[in-house]
């Protein structure tokens, strides 16, 4: 049996939007609808955003602490902070150590005694605001050591851009799935579509549960009671 013997299907932007356009029994003709449809695919990508951690779009950032300086802007894509460690003495294979933070609220945070006691950082919150994300550390990083905090974060998903030959910053798995998600917000705003919409959302849905699934982490979870609580 012949095979293509290639795995590298992919779709570019415009290839995106047709794919859409078909499913909603349109045609993409103007550019009129091309920047309808850009603009709609935008939203579709910050919508998937505020749906969960989407493996995919983890990245690690790194910063120097500085003695009495808690709080740190980090990458001006993130959105969210998943883990958060503290390194020292960084590139030495006898030597080097991490050790994770806690991640507590702002409202634990606000409810430390004194702010400004310098030791190595045990716990951090993140303090996000309009354009920009920062962890704040406590204790305040003393002199004693130099310290690297290193923080595992989920960053915005890259805009479509304006040229049409470009693709998707999603994975290949998440064509099929975005293909629908952008066909939804298509036919949501075209009236000749609008018998389509249930059957489109649907698969959408479907498609979205079916792909998220199976990009979950898959690593064991594994629960310890605490022996400290009266009963045990």
């Amino acid at each position: 049996m012949a095979t293509s013997g290639t795995t590298t299907f992919n779709l570019d932007i415009s290839d995106i939007m047709e794919e859409a356009y078909d499913l909603c029994g349109l045609e993409l003709r103007s550019g009129y609808s091309y920047r309808g449809a850009k603009r709609a695919l935008n939203l579709v990508f910050l919508e998937w955003q505020n749906k969960g951690l989407n493996l995919w779009t983890v990245e690690q950032g790194s910063a120097t602490l500085i003695a009495g300086t808690s709080s740190y802007t980090i990458d001006s894509s993130a959105l969210d902070v998943v883990d958060v460690f503290v390194r020292t003495d960084a590139g030495d294979a006898n030597k080097q150590f991490d050790q994770r933070l806690n991640r507590i609220s702002r409202t634990e945070y606000n409810h430390q005694a004194n702010k400004l006691t310098q030791s190595k950082p045990t716990q951090f919150y993140v303090d996000k605001d309009n354009d920009s994300v920062k962890i704040v550390v406590w204790s305040t990083p003393d002199a004693n050591q130099t310290y690297s905090l290193i923080y595992d974060y989920v960053k915005r998903i890259e805009d479509v851009g304006t040229v049409a030959s470009n693709n998707a910053e999603v994975p290949a798995r998440y064509l099929p799935c975005l293909t629908y998600a952008l066909a939804y917000n298509l036919a949501c705003k075209s009236p000749e579509s609008l018998n389509r919409v249930p059957m489109i959302k649907q698969r959408y849905d479907e498609l979205w549960r079916d792909v998220s699934d199976a990009d979950r982490e898959k690593a064991a979870v594994r629960f310890v009671p605490d022996l400290s609580i009266s009963g045990y």
